[in-house]
């Protein structure tokens, strides 16, 4: 996907902004499942595989601000190594791919922070995410993990966010290819779904197509008759003709980039009354939320346009009243919506989220609510091209939050509580599809996945 000068030009990029210090970017290590040699599907750190494209474990690059150069420190492979898992590559030839200058034991790295700290100089890391990479910080920079865990540089964050953030050609191609593999398992489940049948069995043809793609998974399958639960990962029931599927699943490729799409659908092949209302409210304001991206617009904007949208369905269904612009304002909606429109899509399914979403989705000025509902927007910003990023609104019928709401009173004067009990088993849909910005608006990458009523009903009656 990458050649030698494209890492060499990232590097370089990164380096104009460290100012006079080091920059520390350990890849990741393998992390045993429930012995130390039978460990869980390897993944790189993003932001390591962004700027040099290796994907082994236990490899860490070092960037020196003052000399502009790179160092890959790791080990060479040993004759173990090529006995259980074949020929490896060298480090030099490693180093060679990612078009680094020089290569070193893994062992000679704490000698280099050592003199550079003795130096007075500073080393900037990104927040660590895992244990081990805590601990090791700590013995390389001779800090408490406390301090570790709270000294990432926000200044390497920002510089990263903002070459990550804006993605090539090449990477909106590679996104691409995810989603193309990702709507191959969409219209899999959708075409095999039948009474009877686990989630398991679908989650489990899902997740041989996303392998057979040439990745893996971008994150655990969601694939569920209970779509009220947001990030339900449990595959135990059995579908039944009235009940819908939703599923929410993606892609990951062989280099590391993700497709995050949603689709709902009835188990039957066809929708009842009930289920269509609700559907094309959802369906109609994921298409009106498409068309209104583009370059320039806060995505905080278009968000508080699609909650206005579906709290307008619902209160036509007669399930709200009242003023619906003051209901949104109020956060009324959120009983029925209550997560963010979507986010940025790239290496990482929630693009950069270990890096702070206040980096990546917000900015100065442009500061996270803490209303139910428009807290968990984790993308607000103004949409720039290249931007990669979701679409996914819903509506859910969550019993429990329905409970506690009507037990307070809570936005009493535009939710009728009165008519949700016809409801209370609706459990959920969400309709999602992913977008790059570009000069003019936007494009949704990949071949479209059915997701008009019709065009899932059509697809299932022909089998």
């Amino acid at each position: 996907m990458h050649t030698p000068e494209t890492f060499r030009t990232r590097r370089a990029l990164l380096l104009k902004e460290a100012g006079n210090g080091l920059i520390l970017l350990p890849g990741n290590e393998e992390a045993p499942m429930n012995y130390a040699d039978n460990v869980y599907r390897f993944r790189q750190d993003s932001s390591f595989l962004y700027f040099t494209g290796i994907r082994l474990p236990h490899f860490v690059l070092l960037l020196d601000a003052s000399s502009g150069t790179s160092v890959l420190f790791g080990q060479e492979p040993t004759i173990d190594d090529i006995v259980w898992m074949g020929p490896q590559p060298s480090l030099a030839q490693l180093a060679e791919a990612a078009g680094i200058e020089k290569a070193l034991p893994y062992e000679a790295l704490s000698g280099h922070i050592a003199s550079a700290l003795a130096q007075g100089r500073t080393v900037h890391y990104l927040p660590p995410y895992r244990g081990e990479q805590v601990i090791q910080l700590s013995r390389w920079l001779g800090r408490s993990v406390d301090d570790i865990t709270k000294g990432a540089s926000p200044a390497l964050i920002q510089a990263v966010v903002r070459q990550r953030m804006t993605k090539t050609s090449a990477e909106i191609e590679e996104i691409g290819h995810a989603v193309e593999v990702t709507g191959q398992m969409h219209v899999a489940a959708m075409r095999q779904a039948r009474e009877g049948m686990t989630e398991a069995q679908l989650a489990g043809l899902v997740e041989g197509i996303a392998v057979a793609g040439g990745g893996n998974l971008s994150y655990p399958v969601i694939l569920t008759v209970n779509g009220h639960v947001l990030h339900n990962h449990e595959h135990h029931n059995v579908l039944r003709n009235g009940q819908m599927v939703l599923g929410d699943f993606g892609a990951e490729t062989a280099n590391g980039y993700a497709g995050d799409i949603t689709r709902t659908f009835p188990v039957s092949g066809r929708f009842t009354a009930q289920q269509r209302d609700i559907y094309e409210i959802v369906l109609n304001t994921e298409t009106d939320a498409i068309a209104a991206c583009r370059p320039g617009v806060g995505y905080r904007e278009i968000h508080l346009k699609a909650a206005l949208q579906i709290a307008n369905g619902l209160k036509d269904l007669g399930l709200m009243q009242g003023d619906m612009a003051e209901a949104v304002a109020q956060g009324a909606h959120a009983l029925f919506f209550p997560h963010g429109l979507g986010h940025a899509l790239g290496l990482d399914v929630h693009d950069m989220e270990g890096l702070g979403e206040q980096y990546v989705g917000y900015r100065p000025g442009l500061e996270r609510s803490k209303q139910f509902g428009l807290k968990s927007l984790r993308l607000a910003r103004e949409l720039e091209p290249g931007f990669v990023l979701t679409v996914e609104p819903g509506i859910y019928f969550i019993p429990q939050l329905i409970d506690i709401w009507q037990k307070e009173g809570r936005a009493k004067d535009f939710i009728r509580y009165d008519k949700l009990e016809a409801f209370r088993n609706f459990t959920g849909i969400r309709i999602e599809d992913n977008i790059v910005i570009t000069a003019e608006g936007c494009r949704v990458l990949g071949t479209p996945i059915p997701k008009k009523p019709e065009e899932i009903e059509a697809m299932r009656a022909t089998g």
